[in-house]
């Protein structure tokens, strides 16, 4: 596991307040929505602000593109290290 996946984990718990969850309970390949961890469009809206704040990176709301992106641990590093290294 990566620094970044690792931090990323650990801002979705933090950000969607998962009390019973810990980093090494996400898997990096796992969904993130309906099956795997189970979240959903508020949860998805909240981790987008979590995003924002921390990396100052915008997604828009309802795009394919960020439905790839909110895909797994795995798919928001790739889209983390692609806009640090822009």
């Amino acid at each position: 596991m990566t620094e970044l996946q690792t931090e990323l984990k650990q801002l979705v718990i933090d950000a969607l307040e998962l009390e019973d969850v810990t980093v090494e309970d996400i898997d990096s390949s796992e969904p993130l929505f309906i099956d795997g961890l189970g979240l959903d469009s508020i949860d998805a809206l909240e981790l987008g602000l979590a995003l924002q704040k921390r990396y100052g990176i915008k997604l828009a709301a309802d795009s394919e593109e960020t439905r790839k992106h909110f895909a797994s641990i795995n798919s928001l590093a790739e889209l983390v290290a692609s806009h640090q290294n822009a």
